[in-house]
């Protein structure tokens, strides 16, 4: 019989490698059931840290975006997923699919389907929404959140964007009364307004990338307007009236918020946010917008990844 001598470095390898094998985080692309539907996911890089688990924005713009992220697949698997009803994720003609709780469904349905066992959260806009009222269910395993770019107040993120907005050329912004007093969102002169804004306070960094575009391009619209409603400036749908405020006293886990300096999230009140979070911290972007990893991927991702290893370093021997 031919004896295998096993040392412990070797023994922890074959652990870490066998625990991650039976949760299923190999590098892979596939499609999990979800409520209403299958969303479309991608496991970027297998490393030994604890899973980072993006829930992109909009609602309905597909997880392209944050394709930056993927750098920080070297020490930990990164899990990205187009919520259903945008990108990747087909859905049905139903907008009554479109509610914050199946969301939070869906949410589950993914973790589960992946084994995540332990996990970080990264939310960016309405991601943050979704990662809010995912704690309110009082999941296990959740070892941070990144809040980027957070929306977690509706009425205060009209007041922000309509300030936003005043600082555009006359001309653009008698556009944008206009069509919105005609009902008329739709109309060409409208989105070009709508593009003006969003290369000053979305994204600044010209022109925008493939994955941006292809974002943009693959936008759940149906989503947007039945949960956001027809442009940035106008809440009326179904999340017009939300407050997340309330909750952020009983977050337990680390959370670190982000922004851009031009970001339509306004730093003040994300720092509103992060005051009211017990133990909460918050990076500003200088120069970025909104989509603040495609605007400054150098110097967002270091800061993402020196958070996680923060909160792990606090968390020994897991």
């Amino acid at each position: 019989m031919r004896t295998i001598r096993v040392t412990a470095l070797g023994l922890v390898l074959t652990c870490v490698l066998a625990g991650c094998a039976r949760r299923g985080l190999s590098p892979r692309t596939g499609m999990v059931d979800v409520p209403g539907g299958k969303v479309w996911y991608q496991v970027v890089g297998s490393g030994t840290k604890t899973p980072l688990l993006l829930l992109h924005g909009g609602p309905g713009v597909p997880s392209y975006y944050l394709k930056p992220l993927a750098a920080l697949a070297d020490e930990r698997p990164v899990i990205f997923y187009d919520q259903l009803g945008c990108g990747r994720s087909p859905a049905p003609a139903d907008t009554s699919l479109w509610k914050i709780d199946r969301f939070v469904q869906e949410l589950a349905a993914v973790r589960k389907a992946l084994g995540l066992e332990r996990v970080h959260l990264y939310g960016t806009s309405w991601g943050t929404i979704l990662a809010l009222e995912y704690m309110k269910t009082d999941p296990s395993g959740v070892e941070s959140i990144v809040m980027a770019s957070p929306a977690l107040d509706l009425h205060q993120w009209m007041r922000d964007a309509d300030s936003l907005r005043h600082t555009l050329p006359d001309s653009i912004l008698k556009v944008i009364e206009t069509e919105e007093k005609n009902h008329t969102t739709d109309s060409p002169a409208y989105q070009d307004a709508m593009m003006a804004y969003y290369g000053l306070y979305i994204a600044r960094r010209q022109p925008w990338s493939a994955d941006l575009d292809s974002a943009f391009a693959q936008m759940g619209q149906s989503v947007y307007t039945t949960m956001d409603g027809p442009s940035e400036f106008e809440a009326t749908g179904t999340l017009r009236d939300y407050d997340g405020r309330d909750f952020l006293g009983k977050l337990t886990v680390p959370v670190l918020y982000t922004c851009g300096e031009y970001d339509e999230a306004l730093p003040r009140t994300v720092a509103s946010f992060a005051a009211a979070t017990p133990g909460g911290e918050m990076q500003i972007f200088p120069g970025a917008a909104h989509c603040t990893a495609e605007d400054d991927s150098a110097s967002y991702v270091p800061a993402i990844r020196a958070f996680l290893r923060r909160v792990e370093a606090k968390s020994p021997g897991r």
